[in-house]
């Protein structure tokens, strides 16, 4: 028989083995070990057939593995890609939401809805005695040319402002604001008043601003008309005067943004006279008419008026000089500094004012409210007040107010005052302070027999201690609400009390010589 390449060799290795061991085997023998061989290298063949089998089918496993873990590669490729375009659809929800909140946060902020707001003061007082006493800012005979002195522990009044206000936001942008205000005044202190009420709608107009058809220095500007105070007017609180008191029926524009620090307002304001008493005039309603720009540079502001009362001049003021007619044109400027600091030279605020007006314009602080003034009359006002922390429990806040008027309501008049104010501070607890304030002032009025006024001069104290509660930012000087217990020391030159028959000063009960009055006082707003 044939032996198989492989086999043969075997064979040959066993016959050579044989001989090696001398050549004694049979042939048989040697036959059967072939055969055994044979099958042994059989079994060893199939296994290797099994094992290239195995081999191939791993291969394959390895093949398809492969292609799946392409095929995964490209569905995670495609995953990242969904997950980054979902990520960016994400940012855009984010942004889209972002911007809902802050137009929410806009419309939070300009109020949209109904909004109620108000001041309101009311106290009781009285003198050592236990009875009525005079009292109040103006009670000087300065305070009839608009001289007041300190408000603290000096009010007896209640006084109430309500304010109703609906303001919305269209969908253009465009802002509309609406605001009442209700007020009263009362010197009883009955539960019932309505006999003796002075109840006033005080302010009654339409705002509208933000008009999307609006440009250049108009953009974010403001038209307004109907019975208003002007917004832009300020005060000294403490001397409850205003620096610039502007109000009336009319319309008008605020925020004509001429550059980024420069922007103006325009305004007309009609007021209403006393009728005059001639019945042989024209006409006897007297209405004056007054033009204001009103204009801010950063911190500063120009501020000019004119103003205008046809037939005015009919009006007729009686002095020892005779007769002097009222004026029926006039003009009004203000300069001022509204700082962020006290006066520079510390933390806290600042206001100054400069105010001249001439004619009708010469009643400086409420603008276009006198209609006795006199073609030559002029007047030159200072009012400058700071508020300003001076320690950890300590706060001040100074103020001065000064006015000369010549030739106000007769030929030749000429009056002349000075006030000094501080207010100060101490906190005790965080809903206790002790309130000091003390003022000053000096007057030197000639009115030449205006309204048989007599000539006098003089000064004029006021020292007032009160102990406060309140449950706002007890730091804070302008925070309200406010209950006060207070005693007032007052005095004056004796002299004072000879300017009018119909003033406070030489009334019965109240002259030189030391006044003590006490009482209890709220204040707020909100």
């Amino acid at each position: 028989m044939m032996m198989k390449p492989r086999y043969l060799a075997v064979a040959i290795g066993l016959i050579l083995s044989c001989t090696a061991q001398g050549a004694d085997i049979s042939a048989s023998a040697i036959e059967a070990r072939f055969a055994a061989l044979e099958k042994r290298l059989q079994v060893a063949e199939n296994r290797a057939a099994k094992a290239e089998k195995r081999a191939t089918e791993a291969e394959q496993q390895v093949k398809t593995l492969e292609a799946r873990t392409t095929s995964n590669e490209q569905q995670t490729r495609l995953v990242a890609k969904d997950v980054e375009t979902t990520g960016q659809k994400t940012a855009e929800v984010a942004k889209r939401t972002e911007t809902l909140v802050a137009d929410n946060n806009k419309n939070s902020s300009d109020n949209s809805g109904f909004k109620f707001t108000g001041y309101a003061r009311s106290g009781v007082i009285m003198n050592d005695s236990g009875t009525s006493t005079e009292s109040g800012p103006y009670v000087t005979p300065a305070g009839q040319t608009g001289g007041a002195v300190g408000r603290l522990g000096n009010e007896n009044n209640t006084y109430v402002e309500l304010n109703l206000e609906h303001n919305q936001t269209m969908a253009s942008g465009a802002t509309s604001r609406y605001k009442v205000m209700l007020a009263d005044g009362q010197r009883s202190y009955n539960d019932w008043t309505a006999a003796t009420s002075e109840l006033n709608i005080r302010q009654a107009f339409v705002e509208l601003g933000s008009l999307p058809t609006f440009s250049g220095p108009w953009k974010d500007s403001t038209l307004w008309a109907g019975k208003r105070f002007d917004r832009d007017n300020f005060d000294i609180h403490w001397l409850d005067s205003d620096i610039i008191f502007l109000a009336g029926t009319g319309g008008g524009i605020y925020d004509v943004k001429w550059g980024e620090n420069l922007k103006s307002n325009f305004s007309l304001y009609g007021r209403n006279f006393d009728d005059l008493e001639d019945k042989n005039s024209d006409d006897t309603r007297i209405e004056n008419y007054i033009v204001t720009a009103n204009n801010y540079a950063g911190p500063f502001q120009w501020m000019l008026s004119g103003l205008r009362a046809k037939n005015n001049q009919d009006r007729e003021n009686t002095g020892t000089r005779g007769v002097t007619n009222a004026a029926d044109t006039g003009f009004h400027t203000l300069l001022a500094y509204h700082g962020d600091s006290f006066y520079g030279l510390r933390e806290g605020t600042s206001k100054t004012a400069l105010l001249y007006g001439h004619g009708l314009g010469a009643e400086v602080k409420a603008l276009g409210s006198d209609g006795h003034l006199t073609d030559d009359a002029s007047t030159l006002r200072l009012a400058t007040y700071g508020i300003t922390p001076i320690s950890k429990n300590w706060s001040i806040a100074p103020a001065v107010l000064a006015q000369q008027s010549k030739d106000r309501y007769v030929s030749g008049d000429n009056y002349k005052w000075l006030t000094f104010n501080t207010r100060l501070i101490q906190q005790i607890t965080e809903n206790f302070e002790l309130a000091y304030e003390g003022s000053y002032q000096y007057m030197d009025l000639d009115p030449q027999g205006y309204s048989d006024y007599n000539k006098v001069k003089g000064g004029f104290y006021k020292l007032t201690f009160a102990p406060t509660f309140k449950v706002g930012d007890i730091s804070n000087m302008l925070s309200r609400p406010e209950i006060r217990f207070f005693a007032t020391y007052m005095d004056w030159s004796k002299e004072l009390d000879s300017y009018s028959s119909s003033d406070s000063f030489g009334t019965d009960g109240f002259t030189a010589g030391g006044q003590w009055n006490f009482g209890i006082q709220m204040e707020t707003w909100f």
